[in-house]
């Protein structure tokens, strides 16, 4: 009973001191004797310009999917409207004419990483120093298929420059269809800028959460050459993600994305770009890699002649290992990496080198034509030696996907092998020169483009 009577007590003295503050509240702003402040109203008034409302009340009607996707998005809740991105000078030389035609409003279809920038600088500066920002050079300084011209200008249209980019050519106000659309990582904007934020922050959205999750990065990274989103998929990762990644969360603001809490598994944007412990969010993927795997010959970042990375691989390692160590152990991330390494030098000196060195005796001795590369049954096996099995036992290797380290890599890298050696003993026993083939589909332009040379 005593314990009813205290608590009655307790809440009465409660509603006193509520009652209290709301009097106090009324009588303060009335001036009488009671010692508080008067109470003041905050509020915060979002408005867009009525050029702004015209532009999202017609494509309500003409393209009502973008309209539904910006009002979703984190632009359309900071009042970042159409406008902010699109709007274009009578410097631009991409202005749409067709938009002249029916608006006054000058505008241009792309949004580059440049106009980007004017928010998100930081992103902006990093990416642009990335291997994805500058891949479309990168190519155009190691392809044979583009300087060989072994591939033609569609099956570059609909296969290469999907990834890599396209340089985006305007005329009279109309965009190449040639070159656009185009949201290649690589793509050279008529702004002089490189890239495409939206290749991982599709439009309108623009989803954190969806650039986070590794089909943003698979629409590119898969297949016989590449092929990270299976192995990621085959990994333990990959399992945890399929089995559990429904339930994580996956807008957290950037830098505080943590393992543990917000997720129990990384994806690709974990290890290569978030934030974690005290490793920062980066967006250049360059970052954080030890080797340059996607070669012929296993190099450090800093030495692949393509686009040497200006970092030290030892200290990019020690970022990797930290972000290992937001769940794992000491002794489990040093023990993956040195199985890593171990694969990597078992690749370059069982496999590359054995067979770089008999086919520049091939070419030394004239049964190989050095004229062009990729035309010759030997040349195309040697390719694939290292540009798909190689690759694939190498990455495996990095993101512990055993079938594919062994199955799909080393195994395939052994029969590979005996093909090079059988027919290059076959050419030195006879001494005839190879066949070179007229390559279906080959005469693209081998003239690297001015613009990459600036």
């Amino acid at each position: 009973m005593k314990k009813m009577t205290d608590t009655t007590t307790m809440l009465t003295a409660v509603a006193a001191v509520v009652s209290l503050l709301v009097l106090a509240a009324r009588t303060g702003a009335a001036g009488d004797d009671l010692n508080v402040p008067d109470l003041k109203e905050y509020r915060i008034e979002r408005s867009i310009s009525a050029e702004a409302k015209g532009c999202i009340d017609c494509h309500a009607g003409q393209s009502s999917g973008i309209v539904a996707d910006w009002s979703k998005s984190r632009h359309a809740h900071a009042n970042v409207t159409c406008l902010d991105c699109h709007a274009a000078t009578v410097a631009d030389n991409d202005v749409s004419a067709e938009h002249l035609g029916y608006a006054k409003t000058r505008i241009s279809a792309i949004v580059s990483p440049k106009d980007c920038s004017r928010c998100h600088p930081l992103e902006t500066a990093q990416y642009a120093k990335s291997k994805h920002a500058n891949t479309l050079e990168i190519i155009w300084k190691i392809d044979p298929w583009l300087n060989d011209g072994m591939n033609n200008e569609t099956e570059r249209a609909t296969g290469c420059y999907h990834c890599h980019g396209s340089i985006v050519e305007t005329a009279n106000g109309k965009f190449d269809e040639n070159t656009w659309p185009n949201v290649g990582v690589g793509r050279l904007n008529p702004d002089g800028s490189k890239g495409s934020c939206s290749s991982c922050h599709t439009r309108h959205l623009f989803s954190l959460a969806e650039a986070r999750k590794p089909e943003a990065c698979g629409q590119c990274h898969l297949g016989p050459d590449h092929p990270q989103i299976e192995i990621y998929e085959e990994s333990k990762h990959g399992a945890i993600y399929h089995a559990q990644g429904d339930k994580w969360n996956w807008t957290a603001a950037p830098g505080t994305w943590t393992p543990g809490v917000d997720y129990r598994a990384p994806t690709c944007s974990v290890c290569h770009m978030s934030g974690v412990k005290e490793v920062a969010t980066t967006h250049d993927v360059t970052e954080r890699l030890a080797w340059e795997t996607q070669a012929p010959l296993t190099v450090r970042p800093s030495e692949f002649a393509a686009f040497p990375a200006k970092t030290n691989w030892s200290a990019e390692r020690d970022k990797m290992k930290n972000v290992c160590l937001g769940c794992h152990s000491r002794d489990w991330t040093d023990g993956h990496f040195a199985k890593f390494d171990a694969a990597v030098k078992n690749y370059d000196e069982v496999y590359y080198k054995p067979a770089k060195k008999l086919m520049d005796d091939l070419y030394a001795k004239k049964l190989l034509s050095s004229e062009k590369l990729l035309d010759e049954k030997l040349e195309i096996d040697m390719y694939e030696l290292w540009h798909h099995e190689g690759r694939r036992a190498r990455f495996g290797a990095a993101m512990m996907a055993p079938d594919y380290a062994w199955w799909h890599g080393f195994y395939e890298l052994k029969k590979r092998s005996m093909e090079i050696e059988a027919a290059a003993e076959e050419l030195l026993e006879t001494d005839k020169r190879a066949k070179v083939f007229e390559v279906k589909g080959a005469g693209g332009d081998t003239r690297k483009p001015q613009e990459l040379e600036k």
